[in-house]
């Protein structure tokens, strides 16, 4: 283990986690070199989140329970180099105490996108413009699960009072910073229609940079660090310029007739006009010069290789910086029909001095130059082919800036690079997008052309492809820890499993299971009697991205969002990062992280793009792959999500994403590939939504065809918590409790039932009915319980000590009567609370009690509450709950042992959103 104390682990994290938050800040303008801020500069910073500085998103993805968090205020305060207005800090610190932050009642996913700005008067901001040389002001934005952005002020658009305080400052500054501390793209049209817009001298995404981000900040502003962060998506003049904006937050059906073409892939063939700032790109303090050296062919037949050597020369006299190395290809039309533009390659330098030059070696695969017919337009269907005729390449600071290098890779007759099969082609027609060169600079228009439909038998390939059944053993006295020995194989291993336990281990436990680390998201593996009697540890799974969710209350470090993360284009940054990530994991004995997001930015308002990492999938591949790398380094594993098309929030559970296979497999998909075949990847999570007409979870193709047949993945599958299935042949009606078409997809892990209720089959699921009549076979069973088992050996779980759950917690008496409200616990205990409380107990007969809540919470069935019980201030369980739409439920916890005496109750609400109305202790 590299690390095993949860203090050193997070001393070795904070560091980088600052290091990466700097090298995704980008900044996009910077008139008259504003920005380093010079020594002494005399800054006043305007808007709250200066002060509540946005860190995350919200939902699963960041909720995280921090040790402290860095404001951009404290960030600039602790810099020597920078004088701070304080009388102006004073005014908001005072506006902010009548004005607390929004929490939206701290519930699950419950912040709004935005928080009340305060409204400034015409003296305030005269008086800061004579004391200060800059004005700072702050745009802030969250988003999160379960809702998307909107096309109006407060989501994507400033709101009036935010577009008045712009306009009011750059009234009275000549020198103007705008620093965008968002989550996602935002609207940046108030460029050009605020007030004296010439005010406005740099702008710069700061994103949301976990806990260390005011430091990061500072770091930038002050010049510590160049800005080297690239733009990870397009940034478009008007949302309605986005390709999939005529169909994105449709709530049955997405049809994706942009096709291949997303983003800048889109923009650079048909629309450069409709760009504001394009992909790749981001200014910095330097100015750097690039220079093919040399470039060649290595390898023999399809593995071959075009190799690039590219001299970067750091050209500035004053300051030192990274550079990014951007390569992209542009490949004849052909039958097929290409993108004008798209990202073959990248590198980033390490820190230049002024006249230092490095050496950057880029190397393009034929595989990334190939495209796929899924149509037989090229004469070989089902096969990614290099069409014939000359591939540029082109190098550069952003894909508009990129220019032509004298590098051709000509292909005199078609190559078939890979002959693959149809998978998860649609199932129903529509028409996609193509280009037509339109004149003779190279101008494309669109024309449109039938997607080619699903011709697969899908019955008779599921029945070609059954697995052999295991004859049934019983117990011959084999642990697993023998199959880890090499004493006993897996098939002799889960041949000694009943159907009972087959049907059980596929049932992942949570959340807040207490047979794993405090408020995690799941417990898996051994998690009944039987299982854990052959040897089986229980493992854990923890959200999110972005750091440990634990809703237990237990703190670790917050890392910034993934958009930053892929802005850095760093791929050893970011490996090194989840390293040591995975180091703050193995402390907490926590075996996956469930992350990274990998799902492709397909519209900027998708509510949930902070998880993920850019619109273009090789640069999401390779960050994806990178942070696997280094959580697997670290001796634990990265669940990459969600697979597959998980790009809206709206109506995310129903919402049919219906595509190509060609945008399918090239696009949407391509991040999971890289991940698998480049990262070592060993855990994937699926997605909510059906994808050409069958859910994710239950998608026998993507989670069999594609994923262990062509690319040799041997890992486990995981449902998204509490996900639906369909049948994976005719589609159809959806539930949570069709298991069995999820194990015939070879989705191994159903998640999550309740507590305690993976054995008693709690969800009602239909896994034994339907291997009892016949519709699932023995060996699908086992085949899934091989693949979890075969992940297990290789989790820190299998090295720790073998201990069996014990659901009874002892605890000891108070030597005197603690101060506070006194409960006797004969009858329920009355609390009728949201808020944090402490009360004392009063026990008058010693045993065992069961302990459980009743509590209710006014939201639907996928937000999520817990609250932590502390018993004489030690840890006792938690407690947590689905939103029950305001009905009141009963929820069991564990069973505590108890003295007579006095105890002190603290109730926490780590996860605040229901009311608990009673607490019972039953003694059992």
């Amino acid at each position: 283990m590299p690390f095993t104390n949860i203090e050193l682990a997070r001393q070795a994290l904070a560091p980088v986690s600052r290091q990466a938050a700097a090298e995704g800040i980008v900044l996009l303008e910077n008139i008259d070199n504003t920005l380093p801020l010079h020594t002494g500069s005399r800054v006043s910073l305007f808007g709250r989140c200066q002060i509540d500085t946005v860190r995350s998103g919200t939902g699963s993805g960041g909720a995280v329970n921090v040790p402290y968090s860095v404001n951009a205020l404290e960030g600039l305060n602790s810099h020597p180099s920078i004088e701070v207005n304080q009388e102006l800090v004073s005014a908001y610190q005072s506006w902010l105490d009548q004005h607390p932050f929004d929490d939206g009642g701290g519930g699950w996913a419950a912040e709004p996108w935005f928080q009340q700005e305060m409204p400034l008067d015409k003296e305030t901001i005269e008086r800061a413009s004579q004391q200060s040389d800059h004005a700072l002001v702050f745009i802030g934005r969250t988003a999160g699960e379960d809702q998307d952005n909107s096309d109006e002020a407060g989501s994507y658009r400033l709101t009036d009072i935010e577009y008045q305080m712009l306009c009011q400052v750059c009234e009275q500054f000549n020198s103007v910073v705008v620093i965008l501390n968002v989550t996602n793209i935002v609207d940046m049209s108030w460029m050009e229609s605020v007030t004296k817009p010439e005010s406005i001298k740099a702008v710069l995404y700061s994103w949301a940079a976990g806990m260390e981000g005011g430091h990061a900040l500072a770091d930038v502003l002050s010049g510590d660090l160049s800005p080297s962060g690239k733009l990870a998506d397009t940034i478009a003049f008007e949302l309605s310029d986005y390709p999939s904006h005529a169909n994105f937050g449709n709530k049955d059906k997405n049809l994706y007739q942009e096709d291949i073409y997303s983003g800048y892939r889109y923009f650079a063939t048909f629309k450069p006009e409709a760009v504001r700032y394009a992909f790749g790109e981001g200014l910095s303090y330097t100015q750097f010069k690039r220079k093919l050296i040399a470039h060649s062919i290595e390898g023999r037949g399809n593995t071959r290789a075009v190799h690039f050597h590219i001299e970067v020369t750091n050209t500035g006299n004053q300051y030192s910086g990274k550079e990014v190395v951007q390569l992209y290809v542009e490949a004849p039309q052909g039958k097929l029909g290409k993108p004008a533009r798209s990202l073959a390659g990248f590198g980033k330098t390490r820190m230049l001095s002024p006249n230092e030059s490095e050496l950057v070696r880029i190397v393009v695969p034929l595989e990334v130059l190939a495209s796929y017919d899924d149509s037989g337009v090229t004469g070989h269907k089902s096969c990614y082919v290099l069409e014939a005729g000359r591939y540029d390449f082109y190098l550069g600071g952003s894909v508009r800036e990129a220019t032509l290098v004298d590098a051709p890779f000509n292909v005199d007759t078609l190559q078939v690079i890979e002959q693959l099969s149809e998978s998860a082609a649609p199932v129903e027609s529509f028409l996609r997008i193509k280009p037509v060169q339109s004149s003779q600079d190279g101008r494309f228009s669109i024309e449109h052309e039938s997607v080619p439909t699903r011709n697969v038998d899908m019955q008779a390939r599921i029945e070609s492809r059954l697995p052999e059944s295991i004859e049934l053993t019983g117990d011959k006295g084999i642990k697993l820890q023998h199959v880890a020995n090499g004493k006993a194989s897996l098939t002799d291993f889960v041949a000694q499993f009943s159907p009972s336990m087959l049907a059980t281990i596929v049932r992942g436990e949570g959340m807040c299971s207490p047979k794993v680390t405090p408020g995690t998201a799941a417990a898996f593996g051994g998690v009944s009697d039987a299982l854990f009697d052959l040897g089986i540890p229980v493992a854990a799974a923890a959200d999110s991205p972005s750091g440990i969710r634990m809703d237990s209350g237990h703190k670790a470090t917050q890392v910034p969002i993934g958009t930053l993360l892929g802005c850095t284009w760093n791929t050893e940054l970011n490996e090194h990062l989840f390293y040591l990530v995975g180091g703050e994991l193995q402390s907490y004995q926590i075996d996956t992280l469930l992350g990274p997001g990998i799902n492709i930015h397909r519209h900027p308002l998708n509510g949930r793009n902070f998880e993920y990492f850019s619109e273009d999938p090789l640069l999401t591949g390779s960050m994806a792959a990178a942070q696997v790398s280094g959580l697997k380094s670290a001796g634990v594993s990265g669940t990459i999500k969600h697979f597959a098309a998980n790009d809206q929030e709206t109506s995310r559970f129903f919402v049919d994403a219906v595509m190509s296979e060609r945008a399918l497999r090239e696009v949407h998909i391509k991040p999971f590939e890289i991940a698998v075949k480049k990262g070592g990847a060993t855990t994937i999570m699926t997605s909510y939504n059906p994808i050409n007409g069958h859910w994710g979870a239950s998608h026998y193709d993507l989670n069999t065809t594609l994923l262990r047949g062509e690319w040799g993945f041997d890992g486990i599958v995981m449902s998204d918590w509490w996900a639906k299935m369909n049948h994976p042949v005719t589609g159809g009606e959806e539930s949570k409790t069709y298991t069995s078409y999820m194990v015939r997809a070879q989705n191994d892990l159903y998640m999550v039932v309740d507590n305690d209720g993976a054995e008693r089959n709690a969800m009602d699921d239909d896994t034994l009915s339907a291997l009892e009549a016949g519709q699932l076979t023995l060996g699908e069973l086992q085949r899934s319980a091989m693949n979890i088992c075969r992940f297990i050996l290789s989790t820190p779980a299998m090295q720790r000590p073998l201990v069996r759950y014990n659901p009874i917690k002892p605890f000891n008496a108070c030597d005197e009567q603690p101060e506070g409200s006194v409960h006797t616990i004969d009858g329920a205990v009355a609390l009728e609370t949201k808020n944090d409380t402490n009360i004392v107990l009063h026990v008058t007969k010693a045993g065992q009690y069961q302990v459980s809540m009743n509590a209710s919470y006014d939201r639907n069935e996928l937000a999520q509450s817990s609250c932590s019980l502390h018993l004489n201030g030690n840890y006792s369980m938690s407690l947590s709950t689905n939103g029950t739409e305001g009905k009141p439920v009963d929820v069991e916890g564990l069973i505590v042992e108890l003295q007579t005496g006095w105890y002190e109750l603290d109730v926490s609400f780590v996860k605040p959103g229901l009311t608990l109305h009673h607490l019972n202790f039953k003694q059992v």
